[in-house]
């Protein structure tokens, strides 16, 4: 992973809110969680929740779905094996043996 995308991704999931639906969002699975599931679990108002989407589309972490009148936000698990792949990739690699 390059180091500017993971610089996007932590940064945004340094926020508190974001950090908290994309928990959310793992918890759930592949599948992911309905837009409104979501507002009504985090007790958002939706204009906060778009913001906050947005943010973490745009790092790659979650994408949507829309089925029929249902928008599915599903988090991106290739992003964030990417994000810890990245983060533990030169772990102790100056270590003397």
């Amino acid at each position: 992973m390059d180091i500017d995308v993971a610089a996007k991704a932590l940064k945004e999931l340094g926020h508190p809110t974001r950090l908290t639906l994309f928990r959310c969002l793992v918890k759930a699975g592949h599948a992911g969680l309905p837009v409104g599931q979501l507002q009504e679990t985090l007790q958002i108002p939706n204009s906060t929740l778009s913001h906050h989407l947005s943010s973490l589309m745009s790092a790659g972490l979650v994408k949507q779905q829309r089925e029929g009148r249902v928008l599915h936000c599903i988090p991106q698990f290739e992003c964030l094996d990417g994000l810890i792949a990245f983060l533990q990739e030169e772990c102790c690699s100056d270590e003397k043996c």
